[in-house]
């Protein structure tokens, strides 16, 4: 059988697998294959230069609803903003080394930080509500860290400074990245 008929169910068979990734959308996982390549899932810096941010699987994007993992790679001399959220945060620093500002939540202000030396191949974990920062503070070197984080998505308070007292944060939620895909009325906290 090789006549025009065979030729095209080859070519639908072989085109099968496009037309159901069509499907899948920026915020949604119908269509999206199970195993899929970090280098074709979409990235974004989201306004902040020096920043890479892959939600590598996620709640809003993926349908998770206990964790989220993320890929991100700071250029050197970029950051975090100095913030907390009400989950626990585990870092993989994959490449390039940093520093860990950290600062304890219980009392009215973060106050001055613990100073952490970060590097390739190491691992750290954030506190619910702990103060913190991560800093790539290698001149030559990018920052690339795997993040997982519990209860996504997260809600983030963010500090102009250490002083500032925990009241004073300013709520950023949806954060960046979820933004595109949060559907859920926002409702006033207090």
């Amino acid at each position: 059988m090789t006549g025009p008929c065979f030729i095209s169910f080859f070519l639908l068979l072989n085109l099968l697998p496009f037309f159901h990734t069509l499907e899948a959308s920026h915020c949604s996982i119908k269509g999206l294959p199970l195993v899929r390549n970090i280098a074709d899932l979409p990235q974004d810096n989201y306004g902040r230069g020096g920043l890479s941010h892959i939600t590598v699987a996620g709640s809003l994007l993926h349908g998770l609803k206990e964790v989220e993992v993320w890929l991100q790679t700071f250029a050197p001399g970029s950051r975090t903003p100095i913030h907390r959220h009400s989950c626990e945060e585990v870092f993989v620093v994959l490449k390039g080394s940093g520093t860990l500002y950290l600062a304890s939540s219980s009392n009215k202000y973060p106050g001055k930080p613990e100073e952490h030396f970060i590097f390739s191949n190491s691992t750290f974990h954030i506190p619910v509500n702990d103060v913190h920062q991560v800093w790539n503070t290698n001149e030559h070197e990018d920052l690339q860290m795997l993040v997982i984080i519990s209860r996504p998505p997260i809600k983030v308070f963010i500090y102009e400074d250490w002083l500032m007292p925990h009241t004073a944060a300013k709520l950023k939620f949806p954060y960046y990245w979820d933004e595109q895909c949060f559907q859920v009325p926002q409702k006033d906290e207090l």
